[in-house]
This record gives C-alpha cells, sequence and structure tokens, in this order.
C-alpha cells in the first residue's frame, strides 16, 4: 500500500492575548503567547486532475460546500508562486470545531503549505502565509512560540514545563471581526515574561497575571463563554482558564495530561452540544 503524504494540524491556544496597539490599515497589533496541543486536524494530499478537497470529520459539514476554503487558497498561491500545477487532492478531517479561536483553518492552511513543500521539494516562500491570515505564520512552525506584530512577527517561547489542557467549545462560533470592532478601552502593554518556568503551578501564577483583551468583548457576543469559564473554574485541579483568541474556546491548565483528561470526562464539562478534549499542553500527537 502505498503511504498517502499527510500533515497534523495541531490547534494553536493563545496563553495569553494583549491588543497592544492597532495600526494605520486597521490591523490591531498584538502580544501573545501560542503553544499547540497535542489535537488538531488531518490533511492528505494525493495526485489528481484539478485542485479539489474533500471534507469529513465531526465538524467537517460546515466546510464541505466552502468554494474558497483556506487550504484551496494556499495551495493555489504556493503553485503560483512556484510556476507550477496544483493538481491535488486533499482530504480534510476536521475535528477542531469551527471558528473557533484555536486557528483550525489557519492550522489547515499551514498544513497544506507543508504538504505541498515537502511534494515540491522547497521552501515555503515568506510572503505566503501571512495574506491567509495572521495566525498562518505560527500554524507552519507548530510549537511554542510569542506572536508580535498582526500576529507574523514570531520569537522564541519562554521555557515550558510539562502540563494538561482542556478545551471547550459550547458549539458557538463567533467572528474575530466583530470580536475586535467589539473591543472598547485603550491598548494593554507587552507582557513581561520570565525565561521559563519550573512548573504547571508557576505558569499559571504568571499567566493569571496577564489577560486576554479580546475576552470581554467576546463575553458580551457569546455569554455562554462565561458559563464555559465557570465550568472549568469550579474544577478545584483547574489552575488556570481563559478564553484563547477571539473565542469562543476556552481552555483550563491542569498539572498534567491525566488531570486534564480526567477533567474533561466530568459531567461539568462533557456537556450537550459543547466540544471538549483534554491532555498534554504541548507535545506531538502522532
Amino acid at each position: 500500500m502505498i503511504a498517502v503524504p499527510t500533515e497534523f494540524a495541531r490547534a494553536k491556544v493563545n496563553l495569553f492575548l494583549h491588543v497592544t496597539g492597532k495600526r494605520a490599515d486597521g490591523f490591531h497589533l498584538l502580544d501573545s503567547l501560542a503553544v499547540f496541543p497535542a489535537v488538531g486536524d488531518r490533511l492528505s494530499l494525493t495526485l489528481a486532475n484539478a485542485l479539489d478537497i474533500t471534507v469529513t470529520g465531526p465538524f467537517g459539514d460546515g466546510l464541505a460546500a466552502e468554494p474558497n476554503n483556506l487550504v484551496l487558497r494556499a495551495a493555489r498561491g504556493f503553485g503560483a508562486a512556484m510556476g507550477r500545477e496544483v493538481d491535488f487532492a486533499f482530504r480534510l478531517t476536521k475535528n477542531l470545531p469551527v471558528a473557533s479561536g484555536i486557528g483550525g483553518g489557519s492550522a489547515d492552511a499551514a498544513a497544506a503549505l507543508r504538504l505541498l513543500a515537502r511534494h515540491w521539494n522547497c521552501p515555503i516562500p515568506d510572503f505566503l502565509a501571512e495574506p491567509l491570515g495572521a495566525d498562518v505564520p505560527v500554524c507552519i512552525v507548530s510549537r511554542p512560540a510569542r506572536m508580535g506584530g498582526i500576529g507574523e512577527i514570531l520569537s522564541a517561547a519562554p521555557r515550558l514545563p510539562e502540563f494538561g489542557m482542556v478545551l471547550v467549545n459550547p458549539g458557538v462560533a463567533v467572528a474575530t471581526p466583530a470580536i475586535f470592532k467589539a473591543r472598547g478601552g485603550g491598548f494593554s502593554p507587552m507582557a513581561d515574561l520570565p525565561s521559563g518556568w519550573d512548573d504547571a503551578v508557576a505558569m499559571a501564577a504568571d499567566l493569571a497575571r496577564l489577560s486576554n483583551d479580546l475576552e470581554v468583548p467576546a463575553l458580551g457576543m457569546a455569554p455562554v463563554i462565561g458559563t464555559v469559564l465557570a465550568a472549568l473554574r469550579a474544577d478545584p485541579a483547574c489552575l488556570l482558564a481563559r478564553m484563547s483568541g477571539s473565542g469562543a474556546t476556552c481552555f483550563g491548565i491542569f498539572a498534567d495530561a491525566d488531570a486534564a483528561a480526567a477533567a474533561c470526562a466530568t459531567a461539568n464539562l462533557a456537556r450537550p452540544g459543547w466540544w471538549c478534549w483534554g491532555g498534554a499542553g504541548t507535545g506531538k500527537a502522532d
């Protein structure tokens, strides 16, 4: 049997997100620490007569009929940059909720770029990622990173300890532009982070002094986010609960992967209509 090239499109979680300013073109400047827990979509590629995509999986229905899927945009852009035909059939297994603040679409686009780079044995052109979305550059590397600019400026993350993470989405999609538009007030400073943390407790304590500046406007548009955060914080083993990105997915930090998996299985989080995952906060899922 011939192996089909496949990439794992890991979820991106913002442990904090400060809005630090606004450019003249209207794009907001950010400071964030992104991590990539062991959960995500899967994307495979085979040769075909024309560019196409098939979407399956628990959250595939909302994307199956979308003609301008980010995976297709990424493939067209890479092909144009290389002067090559993009006669490929992609198969996307959509395990992550759509429009949920954990970079699902961006991770899928990044996975497409990595697949094509492997197939053509060439690097991904630097200029391709940012136009696809602010999260695509960090999703290409899919490892912990400090994000600056509008998301395209990446630097090394602090040394992270082993920790567990629970992700919960209440089944509500929120639009990122609307969240930014609803945001009021001024801007936050860049975070002062240590060089690293020895354990999850220390990391959570430092992160608790920071914030997600999009959480308040998201709560105004989707109050159920508050219900999710309250459910996470009700678990005595949860060290920190916060919304990721522009929502509506929220995360909880736990001491280890086993504690996170156990929390996800409780009736407090395993509610009808909610998507919940618990496991390692960083690391490979393969």
